[in-house]
């Protein structure tokens, strides 16, 4: 049991010393670049230098559409029956078309792929 103690509190020590190691390596690196400026831009430490593009995920964007004519299904047109002129009797049907509708302008979303920037 008291083994377990020691370990556990050397572990600790040993963390707490290399948080304050690396704190302090950051800050003398903040006024180390804030004091000497470089002509090419620092590299934080885990990301990887593409050429000075990154990556924009994919997103929905907003964007205006301008008013247009637009060709819509209509399938509610019926035709009434009739009789032509010899008395033969012509059934009524729906008849299944296209009509052109005016949409005036509208704001909508649409989806944009990820890409390189």
């Amino acid at each position: 049991m008291r083994a377990l103690s020691r370990v556990q509190r050397v572990l600790a020590g040993a963390a707490a010393t290399g948080l304050l190691a690396g704190g302090a390596a950051v800050g003398m690196a903040g006024t180390a670049s804030a004091a000497a400026p470089t002509s090419s831009p620092a590299v934080v430490a885990g990301q990887h230098d593409h050429g000075g593009h990154h990556w924009v995920k994919g997103h929905w964007e907003k964007k205006w559409v301008k008013g247009h004519w637009e060709k819509k299904w209509d399938h509610r047109s019926w035709h009434d029956g009739w009789s032509d002129h010899w008395g033969h009797w012509h059934h009524g049907y729906w008849e299944n078309h296209y009509t052109w509708v005016y949409v005036p302008g509208h704001w909508d979303w649409y989806w944009t792929n990820g890409y390189w920037d």
